[in-house]
């Protein structure tokens, strides 16, 4: 009987154990996926660069007090909880590139070279369709309402387009450009747009100068112009100035129009446009500097920084992340409401990835054709520079600080120095006269200030307070 019951006992391990075995593996396994899977609900996390010291970063001049703050790795909200319209859409989206869900890696589908535009749309109705998201859109501000729901929309005819294939250029053109300038403008800044047409964005070649007494041949470089418009409507204005455009256009050449309501939260939509249209139209410049009509460009100098890290990026194969630009770090959402800045927190939550300034910033052509690339997997944002900052950490790319970009202007002491504007590459805020005065006054003292470097990365603890515009 013993013998018998020893028998049982040795078959009951044989068969139970594999099972026991089998049964906890696969709850193990159950839960790694869940886990994982849960995980990348909340968002995709872009990739940190391998040479970045510690996950802290801050831009120069963005710091209160010199410290490093912490930056989560994702620029948005990543609590599932969260019912921030915009931090729905967008986790929506993540979920496509969720790596269990995918074969593919997901930093390899965020390199393609191709994506489904229709992956945005898709999205936004899914998400606007529920109960609950379409109670969250009554109750935001009018204008940030209006906003959100046209957010979907990227398909607007173009109006009026530049006489060149790539903006206004020269007929004499030996090489490639070296600088497109896009500037953003409104239908009635005509003023501004024929200053700049007649002092630092003129078309053609432009001698380069010096930007350190060590510095040998000044080169130079051709320039191209677009400006940038969307549509203004007679109602809008009071008055109908459309063939007054089309009339300036036919003599310059140089407008780039869409059929979208030229709004300041629509300013997105003039960055997403123009990487659609440069990339089909513009295979050439070497550069762009996309800016706002009212800034102040020493063009020669530019031209000749630009020249310089031309060849250092291309020496080190990285001229497809280069941007350039007065950089924001750790900024905030604005919540004042009555701020044209104002984000309420029913339509976004969390932190501002790094950005450049949207007064005036200098990046690759071939990063402009990544940027088109990856904003299509990245919903609009009412701020122009906040959305780029966003298409830019998805790219795992990083905005370079350079103190000769003056976006928040000098201070008064710095600007009453006689060569101040010889020491910077771009001034925002200017009217037509002073554009004017300014580019007179940078030739007059040319020689007087040949030698004048241009203003470098300040040793000292940074400006006390971030920049107003977040």
């Amino acid at each position: 009987m013993a013998r018998r019951c020893c028998r049982l006992r040795n078959i009951l391990i044989c068969v139970c154990t594999p099972c026991c075995c089998l049964t906890a593996l696969s709850i193990y396994a159950i839960v790694t996926i869940s886990l994982q899977v849960n995980s990348m609900m909340l968002g995709h996390v872009p990739r940190v660069s391998s040479n970045l010291a510690s996950p802290h970063f801050v831009a120069a001049g963005a710091s209160s007090n010199g410290s490093n703050p912490s930056v989560p790795k994702t620029f948005w909200e990543r609590h599932l909880r969260s019912d921030a319209l915009w931090n729905r859409l967008q986790r929506h989206v993540d979920r496509h590139f969720n790596p269990i869900v995918r074969k593919e890696k997901s930093d390899t589908l965020l390199e393609r070279s191709s994506f489904d535009e229709s992956l945005l749309p898709q999205s936004y109705f899914e998400v606007t369709g529920m109960d609950s998201v379409r109670e969250n859109f009554e109750r935001l501000p009018k204008q940030v309402e209006e906003f959100a729901s046209n957010m979907h929309k990227r398909n607007y005819s173009i109006l009026i387009r530049p006489d060149g294939e790539c903006g206004a250029q020269s007929k004499q053109e030996k090489e490639p450009p070296l600088i497109l300038f896009a500037i953003k403008s409104t239908a009635l800044n005509f003023r501004n747009r024929q200053v700049i047409r007649q002092t630092w964005g003129r078309v053609g070649w432009v001698e380069g100068q010096r930007i350190n007494s060590s510095d040998g041949d000044m080169g130079g470089g051709y320039i191209r112009r677009v400006f940038l418009l969307g549509k203004e409507t007679p109602e809008d204005l009071g008055v109908d100035i459309s063939h007054l455009l089309r009339a300036e256009s036919k003599r310059h050449g140089d407008i780039l129009q869409w059929d979208f309501k030229d709004t300041f939260f629509n300013l997105t939509l003039k960055d997403v446009l123009f990487w659609r249209w440069f990339s089909r139209h513009c295979g050439k410049p070497l550069f762009v500097l996309k800016g706002d009509d009212d800034v102040f460009i020493n063009t020669p100098k530019l031209i000749s920084y630009l020249q310089d890290q031309l060849e250092e990026h291309r020496s080190r194969n990285t001229l497809h992340e280069f941007m350039v630009g007065e950089v924001i770090g750790s900024a905030l959402p604005n919540r004042v409401s009555r701020s044209k800045y104002f984000i309420p927190e029913g339509f976004y939550r969390g932190l501002y990835p790094m950005y450049a300034g949207g007064g005036g910033v200098v990046y690759s052509g071939e990063l402009a054709r990544r940027l088109h690339n990856i904003s299509k997997t990245i919903h609009l944002f009412p701020i122009d520079d906040v959305y780029v900052g966003m298409c830019m950490i998805r790219l795992n790319a990083h905005p370079v600080h350079h103190p000769a970009f003056r976006t928040f202007d000098f201070t008064e002491k710095e600007e009453a120095q006689p060569c101040s504007y010889h020491t910077i590459l771009l001034v925002h805020r200017r009217s037509p006269r002073e554009v004017v005065d300014l580019w007179a006054n940078l030739k007059d003292t040319r020689e007087q200030c040949q030698d004048v470097p241009l203003r470098a990365v300040e040793k000292k603890k940074q400006r006390a307070t971030p920049p107003p515009s977040v």
